[in-house]
């Protein structure tokens, strides 16, 4: 560790205590962000911890804006604070409210499933959320003969569907960070580490899960890590998550299954941004009371099922 990072450390433990806030990171920031969190997880794993957070005034939300929209939802009485503003997630603004409307109206007996990585207006138009962890359990809770339209992200909706046998309505949004990945990474990385596990993220595409030992989020790719003999792995998902992967599996060995799957957005966050969001609470992130009812139920109907 740097010394400048220590000295940060030391404020933002001290700042922490003093303002009873509670850091949450996702398995992409930053490594030394990662590090300063009380919990570090993936997009499920913070919304539990989310809403099961009670003895704290601050939540500081170390991710992108829906994460911290999700928060704020399921604490509505806490100020959740997000320290850079700038990081959005350019899937979740592949959607639009309008074009959701107009799909509803195209569909109209569809259920509306969403996948976390949307905006809180898109969760409040759904009818339920869901992660990479949990997209197939949550569609397989809706009916056999009901439509299912599944938005945004048409790599985890095909992925869940085939899982399924079953026929979804697809939306055209996608991870640019995820479909960087190419199937000629794969197969390098297979002939250059010939004993390495490969396992990738559903957000990557057809062809590229084709290529894999194991698909899964990215609590599911700590697991399957941590839990097989392999020694040797190729990471298929956004490169932060190598630093956790790393920290807690010293004996093995991880490979990026490309260096160019890494998200600008996540990496936004730095100790010092996170140091000046506890001081001055900066930014703060609110969602219209209308719009926060309607994504609640969405996500806890999610949550229902976890």
């Amino acid at each position: 560790m740097k010394n400048s990072d220590h000295v940060l450390n030391e404020r933002i433990t001290a700042l922490k205590a003093e303002r009873r806030a509670v850091i949450l990171a996702h398995n992409y920031q930053l490594g030394e962000v990662q590090d300063i969190a009380d919990y570090v997880g993936d997009s499920l794993e913070l919304a539990r911890k989310a809403a099961d957070l009670t003895d704290v005034e601050r939540i500081v939300f170390c991710g992108v804006l829906f994460m911290a929209e999700t928060a704020k939802i399921l604490n509505p009485d806490r100020r959740v604070l997000m320290p850079d503003p700038n990081a959005g997630c350019p899937m979740a603004a592949m959607i639009t409210e309008r074009q959701l409307a107009a799909l509803k109206a195209e569909h109209p007996e569809a259920a509306v499933v969403c996948y976390v990585n949307s905006s809180a207006a898109i969760k409040a138009m759904s009818d339920i959320c869901c992660t990479s962890a949990n997209a197939t359990a949550v569609v397989a809770s809706i009916p056999a003969d009901q439509p299912v339209l599944f938005i945004p992200d048409q790599s985890l909706g095909d992925y869940t569907a085939r899982q399924l046998g079953r026929d979804l309505i697809l939306y055209p949004g996608y991870c640019p960070s995820h479909h960087r990945i190419l199937p000629r990474d794969l197969r390098e990385q297979r002939a250059a580490h010939p004993n390495a596990k490969v396992i990738v993220h559903p957000e990557c595409t057809a062809e590229v899960i084709a290529l894999a030992d194991a698909v899964g989020s990215t609590s599911q790719i700590l697991r399957f890590c941590r839990e097989t003999n392999a020694r040797e792995f190729v990471i298929g998902t956004e490169v932060g998550i190598l630093h956790r992967l790393r920290k807690e599996n010293p004996d093995r060995v991880f490979y990026p299954a490309s260096p160019l799957a890494d998200c600008p957005n996540m990496k936004l966050t730095t100790l010092e941004k996170v140091l000046w969001s506890l001081k001055d609470d900066a930014y703060e992130v609110t969602v219209p009371a209308a719009v926060s009812a309607g994504a609640r139920r969405s996500i806890e109907r999610m949550l229902a099922l976890s």
